[in-house]
């Protein structure tokens, strides 16, 4: 073999060198025209947030996905690797809303040469009350600017880790074409009455002033406090009796909103109750005792009280009593100016003006006192921390509003729809399998629908107008919704069907939408995107439904399942074969890595000073579904990765650097036919693992049998492979060996490491080709991606056990010299091998490597019950 081998190869400088010619060459493109369905392996890639910065987590999880691409694409798979975008949504208007010192006000005019106030870091100090506001265009081309610049970034840092995606593939969620296959997709929900809009109660967050939705929700532990309070029964005749009622509530605030009290149908103490009236203290309003079996009698005071709307509770409480809505809570978070309408007393009135207008906190505060002075508060507030759901990007617990919003159905409210989703998921392959149980408890545990518009700026807007009637009020029962043809439209700019923009805001007119998506109503639609669904109808069919849906385990409720509804209200059909879920990054302490914690790890420094290769080596160490513990301070497993990289590059130079003699090309040496033999294992055991969707397993297996290739056969056949005196055939054996099994081990790690291994493959590949374009072995001596030519294929296996036997006496002897303090060099007088007959007479093969490679003049064979190594002599002393 001639191998163009540098005289010091090393690590540094190859992603820069690689990366490049991969782009030069179109190593990773997706050839379609070269391409059927059959042959395709297609990967729904997760798009990353274009706001901020990657980290650690983005580098283990994409690693998880570059893997499997690379071993589909070297089994002879056209593997369709996109990539895309998704920057629209909340993350990105708070970055631009931080980066430029700007808010967005819709009111406001377009400024054409408008300039920013601020550009650059986050400001995150900075206040919304000191942000320039601006008009919504201005805004939005603001956060386009940024991502795009963002975006370049991570592109930068995708290439800089390895990722085999194919750039030419690429989409972004704001682009027109992404917009347009997210308003039709809505568009086709409206018309099959899978998407609506209704006035219903909303998890509100106060700060951002959007919905939320069901799958944005985190549960936050917060301190608290119960409030013991008096309720005062009434007769049928609305009179007053004397025993009253005690409730305990953590939110004494609503107690203007309460609509009833609940209690469990079984709970003996209320039962007599259900059916009677009492009056709310302070707002002196009739209100039912009713029963539900979610009331829980172990609770506080066992009886509760409904307000419209405390939690999520009292939700399903107001739909399934059908009680009436009293809500107080305004958009800002603050109490609404009028009171509910039942309340008509003088007292109730003013208590209620004392409320009006404060923050839901004060409102609180003041609440308390006023049932102090009345008496009608219980002793003190009993402290108390207890779970409150948050907004996952917020810092104010939810309030709970009544809005108009859009809505596309999920099964919740429909049990065929709910069973056709529970029955897609198991259509899918999970990996690991138990993974499915977390999207079974899901589906199973939907509450409501799923609520898709945002009160934001930067999204894909909702394709829909509102007539104006002759007063000028929207009639929002009669959604005017924009034809295919036209989209992608934005009603806040465009003109309704049927009207021009001068009837804009004008009785008998018309008034856009100003709501956009949610940002999962687009990024649910990730396979269509980036497939050219209606775009472009061929692509679509040789790509789907994809192969793969690699993703994070904590976005299962939201993409993967948002993703299967979409499939399923649309075509029917599941978008992919499989789903790949990895686990978390963890900190030294396992708590999951997290922005709002302040422990994550940007990998641009990681990947600087440890390679690409070593950081990638350190992510494929985990299986999925696994989380991973990464301490920067000492990354263990990354350093190891990095000395594998660099043992390919030495290994191989040596390797490379024995000459083959003339005329010979055959192994049959013993020794070397058992190191194929085992080489052969590996493949079998690797191959197996990656069609397991365990890259894990195939690293480990691979990564072991290098090292012994490394330690144990090659230190025991290179002096008959150097040696000049060394017999011919068994020299070329040795070589041949050698080399094949390089050949072999570089493609089976290629996947892990790319960098390192394309370099060493180049050695002795001076045609351009690449390893990532190699056949994946299927077999030493057989198969596609064989090291031999038919005709020259060693007959295997064949003395399987010989290797590690070899191995384990050549140990034994390192330990006596090293015992001795001697150096490995010192030569050995004689020594003796002992051992079960069988496995002497094996060693024997092996007998002239041993001598060599142990520097023993004498090498002795003896039975024994056991394999050890006795009576070293070193120069002349005896060791064992």
């Amino acid at each position: 073999m001639t191998a163009n081998v540098p005289e010091k190869p090393a690590l540094e400088g190859l992603e820069g060198k690689w990366d490049e010619l991969w782009s030069e060459r179109g190593t990773y493109r997706f050839d379609r025209a070269l391409a059927s369905r059959e042959n395709i392996y297609s990967i729904d890639t997760p798009p990353p947030t274009a706001s901020g910065s990657l980290h650690i987590g983005h580098v283990f999880s994409y690693t998880h996905t570059d893997v499997v691409a690379r071993f589909q694409r070297m089994r002879g798979k056209s593997v369709f690797y996109p990539i895309g975008w998704d920057d629209n949504g909340l993350p990105t208007e708070r970055r631009v809303q931080n980066y430029y010192g700007v808010r967005c006000d819709p009111t406001l005019p377009y400024e054409a040469s408008f300039v920013p106030p601020y550009e650059g870091g986050d400001n995150k100090s900075g206040k919304a009350a000191d942000q320039k506001p601006i008009s919504r265009r201005n805004f939005i081309e603001l956060c386009e600017r940024l991502t795009v610049e963002d975006e370049k970034q991570f592109e930068a840092l995708w290439h800089r880790l390895g990722l085999s995606v194919d750039w030419t593939q690429t989409y972004r969620t704001i682009a027109d074409s992404s917009m347009r296959a997210s308003q039709l997709a809505f568009i086709r929900n409206v018309e099959r009455g899978e998407a609506y809009q209704a006035q219903a109660p909303t998890l509100w967050d106060v700060t951002f002033r959007t919905a939320v939705a069901q799958a944005e929700l985190e549960d936050k532990d917060v301190p608290g406090a119960y409030h013991r309070i008096a309720f005062h029964p009434e007769d049928p005749n609305g009179t007053l009796n004397s025993t009253d009622i005690f409730i305990e509530t953590t939110r004494p605030e609503l107690l203007a909103a309460c609509v009833a009290l609940v209690a469990h149908p079984d709970d003996e103490r209320f039962k007599p109750l259900f059916g009677t009236t009492v009056r709310t203290p302070l707002f002196d309003v009739s209100v039912p005792i009713v029963a539900h079996h979610l009331a829980q009698p172990d609770k506080g005071a066992g009886i509760a009280m409904v307000c419209t709307f405390g939690d999520l509770t009292d939700v399903i409480w107001w739909r399934d009593l059908s009680l009436p809505n009293r809500a107080i809570v305004g958009f800002d978070g603050r109490i609404i100016s009028e009171a509910p309408d039942v309340i008509t007393s003088e007292s109730g009135l003013a208590a209620y003006a004392e409320i009006a207008g404060k923050t839901i906190f004060s409102a609180k505060q003041t609440v308390v006192d006023l049932l102090r002075a009345s008496g009608e508060m219980i002793g003190d507030p009993k402290p108390i921390i207890h779970p409150v759901k948050f907004f996952e990007k917020g810092d104010k617990p939810l309030e709970i509003v009544s809005t108009r919003q859009w809505y596309i159905r999920n099964g919740a409210r429909d049990e065929v729809l709910r069973q056709r989703l529970l029955d897609m998921g198991a259509e899918v392959d999970w990996h690991p399998s138990f993974m499915k149980v977390r999207y079974d408890n899901w589906v199973n545990g939907l509450t409501g629908d799923w609520l898709i518009s945002r009160q934001r700026f930067f999204g894909v807007p909702i394709p829909v107008w509102y007539p104006l009637d002759g007063d000028g009020n929207p009639v929002f029962d009669q959604p005017i919704v924009a034809s295919e043809a036209s989209l992608p439209v934005d009603p806040s700019t465009d003109a309704a069907p049927g009207y021009d923009e001068s009837q804009r805001n004008t009785p008998g007119g018309f008034v856009g939408e100003l709501d956009v998506m949610d940002t999962w109503a687009t990024s649910s639609l990730t396979p269509q995107l980036a497939g050219g669904w209606e775009r472009d109808p061929e692509l679509w069919a040789l790509v789907a439904p994809y192969d793969l849906r690699p993703q994070g385990q904590d976005i299962i409720r939201t993409w993967l399942f948002s993703t299967l509804l979409r499939s399923a209200l649309e075509d029917g059909r599941t978008p992919w074969k499989h789903a790949a879920l990895s686990g978390f990054i963890v900190d030294p302490d396992r708590k999951k890595m997290s922005k709002s914690k302040g422990n994550v790890v940007t990998p641009a420094d990681v990947l600087e000073t440890h390679g690409s290769d070593a950081v990638r080596y350190w992510a494929a160490s985990s299986r999925l579904g696994t989380d991973a513990a990464f301490d920067p301070q000492n990354p263990t497993q990354i350093k190891i990765g990095r000395r594998l990289a660099i043992k390919v590059l030495n290994a191989a130079k040596f390797v490379y650097g024995f000459e083959l003699p003339a005329g010979q090309a055959a192994v049959t040496h013993p020794l070397d036919l058992s190191m194929l033999t085992q080489l052969d294992t590996v493949i079998v055991a690797a191959t197996e693992a990656f069609e397991s969707y365990d890259h894990a397993r195939a690293l480990e297996v691979t990564e072991t049998f290098f090292w012994t290739f490394c330690d144990d056969y090659l230190e025991l056949v290179k002096e008959r492979a150097y040696s000049a005196a060394a017999d011919p055939a068994d020299k070329a054996s040795a070589v041949l060996a050698l080399q094949a099994a390089v050949d072999v081990l570089l493609r089976l790690l290629a996947p892990f490491i790319p960098f390192a291994t394309e370099e060493v493959w180049s050695w002795s590949h001076p045609d351009g080709g690449s390893v990532h374009s190699a056949p994946w072995p299927t077999g030493v001596t057989g198969g596609e991606g064989a090291a031999f030519a038919p005709d020259a294929a060693p007959t295997l296996p064949a003395h399987g056990t010989l290797l590690g036997l070899a191995g384990q006496a050549l140990v034994a002897i390192r330990r006596a010299k090293t015992d001795a303090k001697a150096s490995q060099k010192t030569p050995v007088s004689s020594a003796t091998i002992e051992g079960p007959p069988d496995i002497i007479a094996e060693l024997e093969l092996a007998a002239a490597d041993l001598r060599d490679v142990g520097r023993i003049e004498t090498l002795v064979f003896a039975p024994a019950a056991e394999l050890a190594v006795r009576e070293i002599v070193l120069g002349g002393d005896s060791v064992g």
